[in-house]
């Protein structure tokens, strides 16, 4: 019996244009969804626990807590009683949501659907996390096909401080599959989210992203957990600055907070890959501190502001191009499709360098992507020379470029801020995906991963219990 089961989930994320300029509102950064999701799950109680909110992550160790509810003087107030264990992460989403949600329904739908507690069970795909320990204790190599044979939703073997995360905006989809639920659950908002409904998730997901982050990001990854693959250029900080306060009170936050704010002005334009691009995704077990090599750029372009947004501006012109690019061969697709598909199986069995031996518009267009991505590509190697900060490390520049030398590679870069964490992929074929696999997995310099995600457009959604494989399981445990 399912009935009784609100069930929200939310995609990771891969910027492939945009890192470090999508922090300004001058720029764009284009974010491309993954099929690797976080879902929330949340059930009243079976027995009376009146008010008492419990949450579970069964991939982690010690992974409970339960925090209190109540209202006093039509004032909601909420409590942690765990003394063992902390999430900042989810205790902030839960205080915050429950505010704005209490501000919606009033003091006396909340009791009601809290009047025997409720269980919250927050799981991500396997991709979300490094699968190493897992494959050990199985025996098994670090290949696709490894992966592809674990359980969903298995054990990290580590707490949620320890866990070694791939990068793929693991706490961006958990928050927002968390606060879309409990809109969900609370009846805020609808089964079938139609857009000022995503865009209230968005803004309560954004703001308590921020809060528990302890400081406002960019909002590229919460913003393509709720709206999927897009262009996206960022919210004024500003917005948030009157409620970033744990005093806050419910109804100044429900206000700044609400879909009719027009105060919000990040924009979204919606994004595909175009028709036969498979994305392909890496972790690097090496890692990077996001947050150390952001404020160190932000540290180089104060010190140097002409070099530094002399490149930006070129950088920012040419992230445009690239996107440009992909969406005019989603076009010639539309306009000629057998000639669309003829061309991309061509280029997917020669190596990139030597598409110039083909000929029309598609395969021109194809070619000027992958000249304007390397260009991409070397500003970022320019950045890294400059701030010395590794965007794009020498390792990872002569495994991306081994990458690109196998037969229907269009391009393989950096995600995001860089570093060590992770590389994406864009290949024409399962053969060419394949390939690059085989590439990896005999590639000595860095410890590669490969993980399983593809390019998803859907972004949050609210979903059966039933439809997800693996989720009945889970709940069990």
């Amino acid at each position: 019996m399912t009935q009784n089961y609100t069930v929200a989930s939310a995609p990771g994320k891969v910027l492939i244009a945009g890192g470090y300029l999508v922090l300004e509102q001058a720029f764009t950064g284009l974010v491309v969804g993954t099929t690797a999701r976080f879902y929330t799950v949340i059930r009243p109680e079976t027995q009376s626990k009146a008010g008492i909110i419990t949450v579970r992550s069964p991939q982690f160790e010690n992974a409970v807590w339960q925090y209190k509810t109540t209202i006093k003087n039509e004032h909601l107030q909420f409590e942690s009683i765990t003394l063992d264990s902390q999430n900042k992460f989810v205790e902030t989403c839960l205080k915050f949501t429950l505010k704005v949600i209490f501000e919606k329904i009033g003091s006396d739908l909340l009791n009601q659907l809290l009047a025997n507690g409720i269980e919250v069970v927050i799981v991500g795909d396997n991709d979300f996390y490094s699968q190493r320990a897992e494959l050990e204790k199985k025996h098994l190599p670090n290949t696709a096909e490894a992966l592809a044979s674990l359980e969903p939703f298995c054990k990290t073997h580590a707490t949620l401080s320890t866990v070694h995360k791939t990068g793929l905006g693991s706490s961006a989809a958990l928050t927002t599959s968390l606060v879309a639920a409990l809109l969900l659950y609370f009846r805020v908002v609808t089964d079938t989210l139609n857009e000022t409904e995503k865009v209230l998730i968005h803004n309560v997901a954004q703001y308590v992203h921020c809060f528990a982050q302890g400081k406002v990001g960019s909002g590229f990854d919460v913003s393509s957990a709720v709206w999927g693959s897009h262009r996206y250029k960022r919210f004024n900080p500003a917005i948030l600055a009157p409620i970033m306060n744990e005093q806050v009170d419910s109804k100044t936050l429900s206000q700044e907070l609400d879909s009719n704010n027009k105060n919000w002005d990040n924009e979204v334009a919606s994004f595909k890959l175009p028709p036969g691009f498979k994305l392909m995704l890496a972790d690097i077990d090496a890692g990077s501190h996001t947050p150390t090599l952001v404020s160190k750029v932000l540290a180089w372009k104060k010190s140097k502001p002409e070099e530094a947004i002399s490149l930006w501006n070129e950088l920012g012109a040419y992230n445009a191009k690239v996107e440009q690019h992909f969406r005019k061969l989603t076009d010639l697709y539309e306009e000629d499709e057998q000639s669309y598909n003829e061309t991309i199986k061509m280029c997917a069995q020669l190596k990139s360098k030597e598409w110039y031996t083909l000929s029309g518009s598609v395969a021109e267009e194809i070619i000027s992507l992958v000249n304007d991505f390397n260009h991409v590509r070397s500003l970022l190697q320019t950045m890294s020379k400059l701030s010395d900060v590794p965007i794009e490390p020498e390792e990872q520049t002569r495994l991306l470029d081994a990458s690109t030398h196998v037969p229907g590679v269009v391009m393989a870069g950096v995600p995001g801020a860089g570093g060590y964490d992770a590389i994406f992929c864009i290949v024409l074929s399962e053969q060419s995906k394949q390939n690059v696999y085989k590439v990896w997995e005999s590639w000595k310099e860095l410890n590669i991963g490969p993980l399983l995600s593809q390019a998803d457009s859907h972004g949050v959604t609210s979903v059966k219990l039933d439809d997800i494989p693996g989720l009945n399981t889970v709940l069990s445990k």
